[in-house]
């Protein structure tokens, strides 16, 4: 991803989406990507006794924070519990139907080792690389790949007037999500047309319909992925705002769907700009539905070298923006020859969900009730749950939005005041825990 962008790219990223052509979505009535919050009033807990609970948050939780490349050498860390890999669909697929998955479960297997989880981007197209077509596509009857200059690199580009290119491509996702929907190693999915698969084609011979796909193609790939997807959070490119690619100006219902969008130039001089319209377009409370993440700018050595300075850069500090935009992840692969470990992983734990219990009470012979807050900037996207002893309460914390609260009552007469609070999810791999802060006295 690492990439040299001209001046023709910032003029060509300027000059589109530069207004929200879109109302907001409904009962938003900030201008700022900032969410608000609540507080529950328990039912009547008056005849409970409260249990002294002290604990903190030390670490990086699961699924969220900078994500490290698979192939870094500084991956065996716990300043990370991300870590990101671009996959070929060449590699799993060059005979028609004939899946290749150990690519993906090996991959899997050696990020989960290391107490980590993943996030895959499958891609097409890489400057100086041929397609990542599979190979029976490229011998189709008719099919026409294209050449051209991208990065000042000789680089292919599918042809996407190929109608098993189009036949495959949705085949393929829907076989992925039979096997790996409900994976615990496996965090997050980015998907994409275009360079990168970061949808857009700004350096290259860009055709609608052949060296990208029709917007017709687009919109129905994408209705069909909130379909086989119910349990991967899936996301985009915030590219896919211009209409110059998206499909989302030619079909409105499509911003109903439950993908999240990542920003592969976030902290960037101009980020106010282009990216903030961006990100507007798709709907300024879509985190309360799908992740957002994304990579730190590539624009200039600059922006990678100083993206996490304590003092911030181009007058905006990072904790600041993951909070104004929620942000859950961030790729940022280059930070461990700029930054200290422990930076990374301070960075790390100003993203995504975080869980504070601000009250325990118990009633011996009939249960507990717990005041449980989300002080983080976004939800988590997997199920969890409050526990006592192991007894979950029945609220999803996944519905706990940040700055909200709630009680969370767990009737069961075996609790005594002696149980151990925790906070349990089944997306999980070995090594990993999702912590809470506590001071209750």
């Amino acid at each position: 991803m690492k990439r040299l962008f001209s001046i023709f790219l910032a003029a060509a990223l300027l000059c589109g989406c530069t207004e929200n052509p879109l109302p907001e979505d409904p009962g938003n009535e900030e201008e700022s990507i900032s969410g608000g919050g609540k507080e529950d009033t328990p039912i009547d807990h008056s005849d409970y006794t409260r249990v002294a609970v002290s604990s903190a948050v030390t670490g990086v939780q699961p699924m969220t924070g900078i994500a490290l490349w698979n192939t870094s050498s500084h991956k065996r860390t716990n300043a990370i519990q991300l870590e990101f890999a671009y996959m070929l669909y060449s590699d799993v697929c060059k005979t028609k139907d004939i899946y290749r998955w150990a690519v993906v479960e090996n991959l899997l297997k050696d990020i989960a080792r290391r107490g980590h989880q993943a996030v895959l981007r499958f891609r097409y197209v890489y400057p100086g690389y041929s397609a990542a077509v599979p190979d029976y596509i490229k011998e189709w009857p008719g099919y026409e790949a294209t050449w051209g200059k991208s990065e000042g690199e000789d680089t292919e580009f599918p042809d996407w007037r190929c109608a098993e290119l189009q036949r495959f491509h949705k085949y393929f996702y829907n076989e992925f999500a039979h096997l790996y929907d409900k994976d615990p190693r496996l965090a997050f999915l980015e998907t994409g047309f275009g360079l990168w698969a970061e949808y857009h084609i700004y350096d290259g011979p860009f055709v609608l319909g052949k060296t990208f796909p029709s917007k017709g193609f687009q919109a129905d790939f994408i209705r069909e992925m909130d379909n086989w997807f119910v349990n991967t959070p899936w996301a985009i490119s915030i590219d896919a705002a211009d209409d110059t690619y998206g499909p989302f100006q030619y079909e409105y219902g499509l911003l109903k769907g439950r993908f999240g969008n990542f920003d592969d130039s976030f902290m960037c001089s101009d980020h106010d700009g282009y990216n903030y319209n961006s990100w507007k377009f798709f709907g300024t409370d879509r985190y309360k539905r799908a992740p957002f993440g994304g990579e730190f700018s590539y624009y200039k050595d600059y922006d990678q070298k100083h993206c996490l300075d304590e003092a911030g850069i181009y007058g905006r500090k990072f904790e600041d923006e993951v909070a104004k935009y929620h942000m859950s992840f961030i790729i940022g692969n280059d930070q461990p020859e700029y930054q200290s470990m422990e930076r990374i992983k301070s960075a790390s734990m100003a993203m995504g969900y975080r869980f504070r219990i601000t009250d325990f009470l118990v009633k011996e012979g009939t249960g507990a009730a717990v005041q449980i807050e989300n002080s983080g900037v976004a939800p988590i996207y997997r199920d969890a749950f409050v526990a006592v002893d192991g007894i979950k309460g029945s609220y999803n914390l996944r519905n706990l939005m940040p700055g909200e609260s709630v009680w969370v009552d767990i009737l069961d007469k075996s609790i005594k005041s002696s149980s151990q609070l925790s906070i349990v999810c089944d997306h999980l791999v070995p090594g990993q825990k999702i912590e809470f802060d506590a001071e209750v006295n």
